[in-house]
């Protein structure tokens, strides 16, 4: 593969598209065949090969637009006053320097010569501009690219001409100047060029690695956007990773009807072998949450998962309980996610937090959606303000589901302190963790689909 094909995966790669290493050699296929002149068929073509989704199609035909586009050119001021563009300048008699006036003197039109972009995508390579992660980076990579162009000449010409008296040296130094200056511009534009397409990715990958492990109380209002859509990326990796695993080969176990019946037109010869498959169950999950203020947030970060997890989720049922618990699978299929999590906070999320009523609701109400198939993840603190329990509902609960997945957003030090009742139902859970960011809920949401393999 090229460097400049290798370059654009990398770019995509970035900006969050798949572009997997099959679909990178299906476009060398394809840039070997069209080649780069036909900018508008190459577009389509790799369209095809790296972008599987809308979203990567989103992110491909973007990036196509400025990765395949030359920078931004600097104005016309890199030639002299009444200069016709494209004419020769003056030159100094120093080989080096007149070469970079050569390289600054804008095409008709004030379009930067392909010499020019040529020398300066060598200079950006060799001061490793495609690595720049944040925009303060930026200055100084500007100035390494000048250096790799070579414009140390041109500037000692400068301060040569500028100590000379006369009219002559005042003029040179006047066009030197502006041919500087226009280097300069173009080495700016390229360098803001590759932040977009490698820097800003970057920085928005850090921002969202801070973000996806802050404790998810102590989140900023201007991070809820951002950690929606890290969500649901982390959601749709997470279904990937489980839907792979769904059929499961067992090596050694010939399965002999299907191959006889699948070698039947071969006189029975066994050229063709069958062997035993098991599929697994899909999950089956059951979501109970405390959506008391202490613990809105981190719910609306587990359903946000659960749901973006659909469809790899057999079966999904979710209730929301303060002192009453209520279904609220219909508003949170049926709803935009927002809406349906203030509809759920307005009905569900007033009163005094009960644990053991929701248990009593549970079993009087929905007691059939839980089976040995079905994992019950609850999250909650299990602060009950000193109701009882009912340890022994929630003891019925444990044996009849295949798991309980208790998360809570407290620390284990608060466990069991004033009225917790989280140590006593720990005996009673296959797990009691501390979810306390979007990484806890992501680490405990994948060992629980997992268990069905």
């Amino acid at each position: 593969m090229d460097s400049i094909l290798a370059g654009f995966v990398r770019a995509l790669r970035a900006a969050g598209a798949e572009a997997s290493p099959a679909e990178a050699i299906d476009a060398a296929r394809t840039v070997a065949l069209l080649g780069y002149a036909d900018r508008a068929n190459l577009k389509s073509a790799l369209g095809v090969v790296l972008a599987k989704s809308e979203e990567d199609k989103q992110i491909h035909d973007r990036l196509f637009d400025l990765y395949f586009s030359a920078p931004a050119a600097a104005p016309q001021a890199g030639a002299d006053r009444g200069q016709v563009a494209g004419r020769t300048p003056g030159r100094t008699g120093d080989t080096a320097v007149d070469a970079l006036i050569a390289l600054a003197t804008p095409q008709a039109g004030g379009q930067a010569s392909d010499a020019l972009r040529s020398a300066l995508a060598r200079a950006a390579a060799q001061a490793g501009v495609d690595d720049i992660r944040f925009a303060t980076q930026a200055p100084y990579l500007t100035s390494q690219t000048l250096a790799a162009l070579g414009i140390a000449p041109l500037e000692a010409r400068i301060a040569q001409r500028m100590a000379e008296p006369g009219s002559a040296a005042d003029a040179e130094v006047h066009r030197l100047t502006q041919a500087r200056d226009a280097l300069r511009q173009h080495a700016r534009a390229l360098v803001q060029q590759r932040f977009e397409l490698f820097g800003k990715p970057a920085t928005e990958a850090f921002m969202t690695e801070v973000a996806v492990n802050r404790p998810i109380g102590r989140m900023a209002p201007a991070e809820m956007e951002r950690m929606k859509a890290a969500v649901a990326r982390m959601a749709r990796k997470l279904a990937q990773q489980h839907a792979r695993r769904q059929k499961v080969v067992l090596h050694g176990r010939l399965d002999l009807r299907r191959s006889m019946r699948a070698n039947a037109g071969h006189d029975d010869v066994p050229f063709k072998l069958v062997w035993k498959q098991r599929r697994r169950d899909r999950p089956r999950i059951v979501a109970v949450c405390d959506v008391s203020g202490s613990v809105a947030t981190h719910v609306r970060f587990l359903l946000l998962f659960l749901y973006a997890l659909h469809d790899s989720v057999g079966d999904l049922r979710s209730f929301a309980f303060s002192s009453r618990l209520k279904d609220v699978t219909a508003p949170l299929e049926h709803l935009p996610f927002d809406d349906a999590m203030a509809l759920i906070l307005k009905e569900v999320g007033s009163g005094a937090t009960d644990y053991g009523q929701a248990w009593q609701d549970l079993h009087d109400r929905h007691w059939d959606a839980i089976d040995r198939r079905t994992t019950v993840i609850v999250l909650g603190d299990g602060r009950s303000n000193g109701a009882d329990p009912r340890l022994d509902l929630f003891a019925e609960l444990a044996g009849r589901a295949k798991r309980v997945v208790w998360l809570s957003p407290e620390p284990p030090g608060r466990w069991g302190t004033g009225d917790s009742a989280l140590l006593r139902y720990r005996p009673l859970c296959t797990r009691l963790s501390h979810a306390a960011s979007a990484q806890d809920l992501e680490r405990a949401l994948d060992e629980a689909l997992a268990a069905y393999h």
